[in-house]
């Protein structure tokens, strides 16, 4: 009867969410809005329905042939995680599965900060060259940068092979792992989809900018840190705010040729917040 009420009731609120979805594209094709220029809460529900329509989809299309619906239904009940969009998770469930998928990304912080690493001895303009083997350094030894110190390499994202369109095919599948994106692809459309990802979760920022952080709940507070790399899920809504507030600050100065800049941030600006991460504590014991 439990398992029963719960699907019933994310049903209830899948298809609440295709009503305001529909509702939104409506409104969007009557006034010729383009999507970016939408309110943060209406841009971020159509960014999250796709997410969800991209697993359920799948799993629709399995349950069509005859009794196949009642197969499907028992998968649902014991791989919840895998099968089942947000919608039917309860609120213990969303916790543990988001930190189960936030330690997946996690696994590409290392990799991500040690080709940083491996940039530096080809970078030809010695301050530049200096502030990123400081930037690495502080975050490999547990600091948690400042966004100036970011902003202060911003070039280097651009120009050099730090930058999406000269990246390192292995380097770019690490960045695949924070978006939750396969690394299954050709070089180029992963280059493309990352672009694409990070452009998305940039023109969000700009709308939250103009909205305001302090205007969301406590839960729309913790889910907008975990889009951005942050598991707000462990955080106290306090922490989320503080972090947050960062986070937009660093965004909305960034230009649309700086993705690269943007995605590396949701390792530098996150990994070490509100405390160093347990890999540069590993590496630090494998040191010794």
């Amino acid at each position: 009867m439990f398992a029963e009420a719960a699907y019933n009731n994310g049903f209830q609120l899948f298809f609440q969410d295709a009503k305001e979805v529909r509702g939104i594209k409506t409104r969007m094709l009557a006034n010729n809005t383009d999507r970016w220029t939408l309110p943060y809460r209406e841009m971020e529900k159509l960014r999250q329905f796709r997410s969800d329509m991209i697993i359920a989809i799948p799993l629709l299309l399995i349950s069509i042939p005859p009794f196949a619906n009642y197969v499907v239904f028992i998968l649902m009940y014991l791989f919840p995680r895998h099968l089942l969009i947000r919608h039917f998770w309860t609120s213990q469930q969303l916790v543990e599965f988001q930190a189960v998928y936030h330690s997946h990304r996690a696994h590409s912080y290392r990799p991500v900060m040690d080709a940083l690493m491996r940039a530096v001895p080809s970078i030809k303009d010695g301050n530049l060259q200096l502030c990123l083997m400081e930037l690495c350094g502080k975050v490999q030894s547990g600091g948690h940068p400042i966004v100036s110190e970011v902003h202060a390499l911003r070039t280097l994202f651009v120009e050099s092979n730090l930058g999406l369109k000269r990246m390192y095919a292995d380097d770019m599948k690490s960045l695949c792992s924070l978006l939750f994106l396969t690394s299954h692809l050709p070089s180029f459309l992963i280059g493309l989809r990352l672009n694409s990802h990070a452009l998305e979760l940039m023109h969000l920022d700009r709308a939250l900018s103009q909205l305001g952080p302090n205007h969301l709940s406590d839960a729309e507070i913790k889910q907008a840190c975990y889009v951005r790399g942050m598991n707000g899920y462990s955080l106290s809504s306090s922490q989320c705010r503080e972090w947050l507030a960062q986070w937009i600050q660093f965004s909305i100065h960034l230009r649309e040729s700086e993705t690269s800049l943007y995605l590396h941030g949701m390792v530098l600006l996150t990994v070490n917040y509100p405390q160093p991460h347990q890999c540069w504590l590993s590496h630090r014991d494998q040191g010794n």
